[in-house]
């Protein structure tokens, strides 16, 4: 697709975010989380950017599949998911109903990533939700919180009941519907789905097996839960972020036009 340049438009700082969130939507792509054209990643630009307020956001034009998002591509919207600066893609205002909601409710949360994957999905029909049965479970398990299915999350009545569930949580399941991580970074929020979505599918094998599981000692869990309570540094995606970058450019730098 032949898609004007912006970065002559916008300031250094906005442009580095759409580069990194471009690179976000064709990782996820890469790493097969992607639903053909649906489910969002949803970025807030800084305050410090000229021009923007705490309530502009970076998100996919709908209708682009995932590796087709360029930097230049994504469309910058208001809390409203009004278009800030004119684009010719339109923008999904339903699938922007539980990205306003969460960065609404968390100022930490500089990237929403939500995910319909085979395993999330999976996972989250579940009674039991996330078993403490693996090492990933229990980062997972020491910031989880999960929301009950309410249909299409078009509604805006839905959200004070999504973000009264999420609390402080920085993943979420959403029952019957998928998965969710909230990121103080692009980079931290995608090493959290990485968690997230190892963990639902390690999950769904184990199960397959069809023996009798062991579960992590609850000390285990209990401990993991209170280092991520008061350690502030994130996950560590900003250690795994740069190598991504790296993986994605030996394949195709088009996501930063």
């Amino acid at each position: 697709m032949n898609i004007p340049s912006l970065q002559s438009t916008v300031s250094a700082e906005e442009w580095q975010l759409r580069c990194d969130l471009a690179a976000c939507y064709r990782l996820v792509a890469l790493y097969g989380w992607s639903d053909l054209v649906f489910t969002h990643i949803s970025a807030k630009l800084p305050e410090s950017v000229s021009g923007a307020s705490a309530h502009h956001f970076l998100i996919n034009p709908y209708g682009l599949m995932f590796d087709e998002i360029t930097a230049s591509s994504l469309v910058k919207v208001d809390e409203q998911c009004h278009k800030v600066i004119e684009s010719p893609f339109p923008v999904n205002p339903a699938g922007f109903v539980i990205h306003s909601a969460v960065h609404e409710a968390r100022p930490d949360a500089a990237c929403v990533l939500h995910t319909h994957t085979r395993a999330g999905v999976g996972v989250s029909a579940q009674a039991g939700g996330i078993l403490p049965i693996s090492q990933q479970s229990t980062f997972v398990l020491a910031s989880l919180a999960y929301h009950d299915y309410e249909g299409v999350a078009f509604r805006d009545a839905e959200k004070p009941r999504l973000q009264a569930d999420l609390g402080r949580a920085n993943f979420l399941v959403l029952r019957n519907h998928g998965l969710l991580v909230v990121g103080k970074s692009i980079a931290d929020a995608f090493l959290s789905m990485y968690i997230f979505e190892t963990t639902c599918r390690i999950q769904v094998d184990a199960q397959a097996g069809g023996g009798a599981l062991t579960t992590v000692n609850p000390l285990i869990v209990q401990g993991v839960s209170e280092a991520m309570r008061v350690q502030t540094g994130g996950l560590g995606g900003a250690f795994a972020w740069p190598s991504l970058v790296r993986k994605l450019e030996r394949l195709d730098t088009s996501y930063r036009t």
